[in-house]
């Protein structure tokens, strides 16, 4: 399993601890990052995932309820609403290909949700990508 996907699951487990616990959920995140037998550079780039997508959590839920309708954003599931924040950060943040973001976050959707959980996030991020996100090359 490559270094950045394996940074994005632990990633998207911390971003659940802290959406379900907030700041009081940093410590015992802190604990499991460092107890989780990745390497140090994998733990480095999942905390700054995690840091940046929660300190931008309320910009990204923005972008996620302009494009989900009838979606209230507390109505998708914990796991679905963090991949979709992780994936539209790194969107926003990096360099990486749409069409590989896209990807992860099905793999993580599948692999932590179920295979109907992957055709939402699927379809969502397909949608901002196209529509909020304009200037990145979609199709790469």
């Amino acid at each position: 399993m490559k270094r950045r996907h394996r940074a994005r699951r632990l990633a998207l487990q911390g971003l659940c601890c802290l959406d379900v616990q907030g700041q009081d959920g940093e410590e015992p995140l802190f604990d499991f990052l460092q107890n989780s037998k990745e390497p140090a550079e994998v733990i480095t780039l999942a905390r700054e995932m995690i840091n940046k997508t929660f300190s931008q959590k309320s910009e990204i839920d923005k972008i996620i309820k302009s494009q989900s309708e009838h979606w209230d954003i507390s109505r998708i599931g914990l796991v679905e609403r963090n991949i979709l924040r992780l994936g539209i950060w790194e969107m926003l943040a990096s360099n990486t290909p749409v069409k590989v973001i896209i990807n992860e976050a099905i793999l993580l959707a599948e692999e932590f949700a179920s295979s109907e959980s992957a055709r939402f996030i699927n379809g969502l991020l397909d949608a901002i990508a196209k529509k909020i996100i304009p200037e990145k090359d979609v199709d790469k």
